[in-house]
């Protein structure tokens, strides 16, 4: 069993301190919610403190990185943390906030080609993160049908070829792990029920 501690603890306290001030896309849920939702993934996956801290943090630098000095996670809690956040990054807060389709597909694509490449640490969390958005989206289009969609920047097209793609490239790297699996599965329920326009 992977041991968290002290250093969980303040990575926890300091993510929600980072993000206090931001919610989830499309609602007012407290975007730390995502961030635990992360954490209990790769830690349900048998991920060792340092990923399930770096997964508390995954998100800090895409979007709070104004509020983090050079090296300030490094610092924190080590270069292993920090090389996980760096590897997870999709992009500066500029270009996530860019609406772009072309720029979004280009920034997307490179997420995707990166995987080959990333860490064992860093793969784990970059899963952990699809895993509960899709979920998420499941969950959400029950209630709000093709309303979602409205959301991204890209809409239903965009999302689907992404995740679809996603899948993919995780299954090159890892092969069918338990972790892949669910991703994969989700996927495919939340591509059926979209499909069939079924929000039950």
């Amino acid at each position: 069993m992977a041991a968290v501690g002290r250093r969980f603890r303040d990575a926890l306290v300091w993510a929600a301190e980072l993000h206090e001030d931001q919610s989830r896309k499309g609602g007012d849920v407290p975007y730390v919610a995502h961030l635990l939702g992360v954490a209990a993934i790769v830690l349900e996956h048998g991920g060792d403190e340092d990923t399930a801290i770096a997964a508390l943090l995954h998100d800090a630098l895409e979007d709070q990185a104004h509020k983090i000095t050079e090296g300030g996670i490094r610092e924190r809690f080590g270069e292993a943390v920090e090389r996980i956040v760096i590897e997870c990054c999709d992009g500066t807060p500029e270009e996530q906030r860019d609406k772009s389709h072309a720029r979004w597909y280009a920034r997307k694509k490179n997420y995707i080609a990166a995987i080959a490449h990333k860490s064992d640490g860093a793969l784990m969390v970059s899963m952990a993160d699809k895993l509960y958005n899709v979920r998420s989206m499941l969950e959400d289009y029950r209630v709000e049908g093709e309303a979602l969609w409205s959301r991204f920047t890209t809409g239903r097209e965009g999302n689907l070829w992404y995740y679809d793609a996603m899948v993919a490239a995780y299954e090159q790297r890892v092969g069918r792990t338990r972790l892949w699996g669910e991703l994969a599965r989700t996927v495919a329920e939340f591509k059926n029920l979209e499909a069939a326009g079924d929000r039950r």
